[in-house]
């Protein structure tokens, strides 16, 4: 019997925080749940880490993720911005941590290299290639629920790696060697 294992995705923000939650079952990942946590309607920068804190932790107790994986802050050119930003960020990780959910960290670009190939693609694009990779029907609205559906595809892409690239001579030898990860 395989296995299964699900892996909560956060994609951090102080005016929405987008998640995702994917299963794992073998060497396929299955849509759980993605959506938002608004926090537009909150005035004071507190109440709005108290909420990350409370929400995160119910997606915690609800669906019981064995993983958590979070986007990395990027350097931006507002200080304040970044501020806030890794706050909220550092507010999602303790509410894992306090259910001793393990944290996986990578950064933006990295996230879209696993997803589309490239490190500077668009919301529009890592949404698209989501939405036909895990069958979504319809995508919602706010991109930044596919972006932290994102940073749990390739938690599970980077820690579904079969072996390393320098074992392939060739496409045909990585082909030959991982048949599991080509779609027909």
């Amino acid at each position: 019997m395989e296995k299964e294992r699900i892996i909560l995705g956060i994609d951090p923000g102080t005016s929405i925080m987008g998640y995702g939650l994917i299963k794992i079952v073998g060497k396929e990942a299955n849509l759980i749940v993605l959506g938002v946590i608004d926090l537009k309607k909150y005035s004071d920068h507190y109440t709005k880490l108290k909420h990350i804190f409370d929400r995160v932790s119910s997606l915690i107790d609800e669906y019981h993720p064995d993983e958590m994986a979070v986007e990395a802050p990027f350097f931006g050119k507002n200080v304040q911005s970044m501020l806030k930003l890794g706050r909220a960020q550092g507010v999602a990780i303790s509410a894992a941590l306090s259910r001793s959910v393990p944290i996986f960290e990578y950064a933006p670009r990295k996230i879209k290299m696993s997803i589309t190939g490239q490190g500077n693609a668009s919301k529009e694009q890592v949404a698209t290639l989501l939405k036909n990779l895990l069958k979504i029907k319809e995508l919602p609205s706010d991109l930044d629920a596919t972006d932290g559906l994102a940073a749990a595809m390739c938690h599970f892409y980077q820690s579904n790696v079969a072996v390393s690239s320098k074992d392939f001579n060739s496409w045909k030898d990585f082909i030959n060697k991982n048949p599991g990860r080509v779609k027909k």
